[in-house]
């Protein structure tokens, strides 16, 4: 019964809307107040749908220029996100080139040496790489006690190789120690490994003789008297020399070249000091049988004659 009511006040008020309009657009005099009053009833419901279509269709551009500043803010961000993409794989890719650009002119820097390039691969658990591992074994010539170079000088030394792999010890290490000479003077010296040490930057330089020429600054390389260190390498330089308390010998301290908390890529030095040693005993036997060869062919005719005799 409801239903039906309001279908019949909808289709009144419809008729009713078209009787107006049908008298507004008469245009006899006699209605013109009638006509009037039909404007000042409609123009107050047409500026409202005015209104209401004014703001739905501002709402609606809203949405539009919403949607858009979204998507052209979302395109940015993604292009803002490549370009830090390729300026951190430029740096990177800098970073590399100064790094490769120090081995190479440590690689010229030694040049009576032949060396192989390899990329530290591994460490231990420690701060800093006192031990660590690289990628170059025994397919690629590397054998244990080869010494190993980057920063401007000694690193360590081969410890253990596998096929393809190798483990270098750091001179840091505390259980590291290299016979080492003041460049200046030649005086003797021994550079000791030490991790706590090492945090300030320093290593320990001890068995200086007391009347040895070690100064600050002196730039202290590897001693020929090592066993396993080859000879001339930058270790670092002597810094804080005082005479020990026994009165006989003296030591300081040691700032290395190399960094041990940035290694990334090393040479190692493929000549082995004990090959290096045996070529030269070698050299030294051939030249000593050489000259005794000589002695006997040069022996005079009045010498061979007696010799007959």
């Amino acid at each position: 019964m409801e239903s039906k009511r309001s279908k019949y006040i909808l289709i009144g008020l419809t008729v009713f809307c078209i009787l107006l309009i049908g008298i507004s657009s008469i245009g006899d005099g006699f209605l013109s107040p009638l006509r009037s009053g039909v404007g000042y009833v409609l123009t107050p419901i047409q500026s409202g749908v005015n209104k209401v279509g004014a703001a739905v269709y501002e709402k609606i551009s809203n949405f539009s220029s919403l949607q858009e500043a979204q998507d052209e803010n979302k395109r940015l961000r993604d292009q803002i996100d490549a370009l830090a993409e390729d300026n951190n794989r430029l740096q990177q890719e800098r970073f590399e080139l100064e790094r490769l650009r120090s081995l190479y002119d440590l690689d010229q820097e030694y040049m009576e040496y032949h060396k192989v390039g390899a990329r530290v691969i591994a460490k231990n658990s420690g701060e800093w790489f006192q031990v660590f591992r690289i990628d170059k074994g025994a397919n690629d010539g590397i054998r244990k006690d080869m010494n190993v170079i980057a920063g401007g000088g000694l690193v360590g030394i081969v410890t253990d190789v596998g096929a393809n792999y190798a483990t270098v010890r750091a001179i840091i290490d505390d259980s590291s120690e290299v016979y080492g000479m003041a460049m200046q003077s030649g005086s003797n010296c021994v550079v000791e490994g030490d991790l706590t040490l090492y945090k300030e930057g320093r290593l320990r330089l001890t068995h200086i003789p007391q009347d040895g020429d070690i100064k600050e600054g002196d730039r202290i390389v590897t001693s020929n008297i090592s066993s396993v260190f080859l000879p001339g390498l930058l270790i670092g330089y002597a810094s804080d020399i005082t005479v020990d308390s026994n009165r006989v010998t003296k030591s300081g301290y040691l700032i290395p070249v190399a960094q041990f908390d940035t290694l990334q890529e090393v040479l190692v030095i493929t000549d082995l000091k004990s090959d290096l040693q045996q070529e030269a005993t070698g050299e030294t036997a051939g030249e000593t049988a050489v000259e005794s060869e000589a002695a006997q062919e040069t022996v005079s005719p009045a010498e061979s004659a007696e010799g007959e005799s």
